[in-house]
């Protein structure tokens, strides 16, 4: 018993001494090859103060200035500036969406990763943050505006997307840029040309960006159960200018062009990353995450590449970019892939559905990515008015209701079952850190502060 218990002692001293000479227990950035996460606006300004970055960063520029990656690669000096640029803080730098500056931001995300990779690759890293909000608040919202649980006489008489149009009319900065890009993309320049689609697009832009998704989602997502619904949702956008034209490009020549617009690239990229089918989730989104999906749907309106529903099918949700795979060629399988990621994806589907009908994925609030936010204050207000300043004038006398998840074929999750597929996949992670915890790991894992206490309490032992 003894000779175990100085064997048990021995191997605490051991661990211990370890753990607290190993990097792991270092903070801050004297660590070496430990780089704060910052936007590229700030890692550029870092690399700037650093002459050997801002160098090698000035030969990058210059080595990807009218050069494809391969000619590119095959000179030393590109390779070395891209070798030293992959410990800089610019290798690591990501964007937030609507930041102030955007656009210069994913300029230099991109003079960055560009050289990294081929350029051609089917999927691309997104440029921003990672979304860890989610949609609960407004959820509940569009489950109310929806209503969902209210009373059956009033909800039956309801227009979900004629609701949404009039509570953006009752929000000054929503009604504003609503109505910007409504008489923009309604005014025709000549017989031949119905509008100016790129002032078009700028304004759904600024629109989406700058009104809250508690007003933008609820016009965008709306739930409908009859036709005229269906349609003022498909008009939302105004798709005579924003979206349709004469004819339809290919798919894969729409993805080129938008490729050549840094931030047209970075929402087609981020809405791959957030919406891109998984069949490992309850949802098939990616970390079960609505809100980010949604998000990044949003984000591409205003682009060439801007989706929109296909048709004016209440329950059936089509979207689609306005592209068709003709004239492919060898490259058909690709294109038919890339179009089924807007037309035949689950996740995107599960999304417009579970926001229309008020039903976010209900995960445990232990989540430590997910901080639950405070709840808004939702006071009762008088019956909407009419929407007279509705430009779309479409029938405001049309019954709808507010279809449940069972309704859409969706079989609903309990939120048992939720929670432990959750507690699965988030119990080995220690909140705030990288590190993992492995269950089946024995005594010899302990914490350095276990060990000690284990420490003093066998030498206490072994001196009795």
């Amino acid at each position: 018993m003894i000779l175990a218990n100085a064997f048990c002692l021995l191997f605490f001293l051991d661990e211990t001494l370890r753990s607290l000479a190993s990097p792991s227990s270092l903070q801050g950035p004297e660590l070496h090859g430990w780089r704060p996460p910052v936007d590229c606006v700030r890692a550029n300004e870092l690399c700037a103060a650093e002459s050997n970055c801002s160098s090698r960063y000035r030969t990058l520029r210059q080595c990807l200035a009218g050069r494809d990656r391969n000619t590119m690669l095959a000179n030393k000096e590109c390779q070395a500036a891209l070798e030293v640029l992959q410990e800089s803080p610019l290798y690591d730098c990501r964007c937030k969406r609507g930041m102030k500056k955007e656009l210069q931001c994913l300029q230099i995300y991109w003079s960055i990763h560009l050289g990294l990779t081929e350029g051609e690759e089917f999927y691309e890293a997104s440029p921003y943050e990672p979304v860890t909000s989610r949609l609960s608040d407004i959820f509940r919202l569009a489950s109310i505006f929806s209503g969902t649980g209210a009373d059956p006489a009033v909800s039956v008489k309801s227009n979900h997307c004629l609701d949404a149009a009039k509570a953006c009319n009752l929000n000054e900065n929503c009604k504003k840029l609503r109505s910007s890009y409504i008489s923009i993309c309604n005014r025709e320049i000549s017989p031949s040309e119905r509008c100016n689609r790129r002032k078009c697009h700028k304004a759904l832009r600024q629109f989406f960006d700058r009104v809250p998704s508690e007003y933008t989602y609820r016009m965008l997502f709306c739930s409908c159960q009859d036709q005229a619904c269906a349609e003022r949702r498909r008009q939302t956008i105004l798709p005579s200018c924003s979206y349709e034209d004469k004819e339809k490009p290919n798919c894969l020549d729409l993805r080129s062009v938008c490729r050549t617009d840094h931030l047209c690239r970075s929402r087609l990229a981020d809405f791959h990353a957030n919406c891109h089918a998984s069949y490992q989730t309850l949802t098939s989104c990616p970390a079960d995450n609505y809100q980010a999906c949604l998000g990044s749907y949003a984000g591409m309106i205003g682009f060439d590449m801007t989706p929109n529903y296909v048709d004016s099918s209440p329950t059936g949700i089509v979207v689609s970019p306005w592209c068709s795979c003709r004239g492919s060629g060898n490259l058909e399988e690709e294109c038919e892939k890339f179009l089924r990621d807007f037309t035949e994806n689950p996740c995107l589907r599960n999304a417009i559905q579970a926001f229309g009908n008020g039903t976010d994925v209900n995960l445990s609030p232990k989540n430590p990515s997910f901080p639950a936010t405070q709840a808004p204050r939702v006071e009762k207000t008088p019956s909407l008015p009419d929407d007279l300043g509705d430009s779309t004038n479409l029938g405001t006398s049309v019954i709808t209701t507010c279809t449940s998840v069972e309704e859409q074929g969706l079989k609903a999750n309990s939120s048992k079952e939720l929670s432990t597929c959750f507690t699965e996949l988030t119990t080995n992670i220690i909140p705030g850190s990288n590190k993992v915890i492995r269950p089946n790991s024995g005594l010899c894992r302990a914490s350095p502060s276990a060990a000690l206490t284990a420490l003093s309490f066998l030498m206490w032992k072994l001196a009795l």
